[in-house]
């Protein structure tokens, strides 16, 4: 998610807030989930699946909402 950022600025940004460290947290295990469901270890429902996929979707594009907010608080 945060590949072509500098490593620091990402911890820094992961741990400013309870917030970041929820939704963070939360993506990074909905992505275990989906690879481990994905190599059979973990069986989903199609329903299931789906909606894994929406919250992970939902939790990055919020983080990516608030990193742009963080950049942009830190520039001025």
């Amino acid at each position: 998610m945060f590949e072509n950022q500098q490593r620091d600025d990402v911890e820094k940004f992961i741990h400013a807030n309870v917030e970041t460290r929820r939704l963070y947290s939360q993506h990074q295990e909905l992505n275990k989930k989906l690879e481990e469901a994905g190599r059979g270890c973990l069986p989903l429902s199609d329903r299931d699946l789906t909606q894994m996929k929406r919250d992970k979707l939902h939790a990055k594009e919020k983080l990516e909402r608030m990193w742009d907010s963080w950049q942009a608080s830190r520039s001025h």
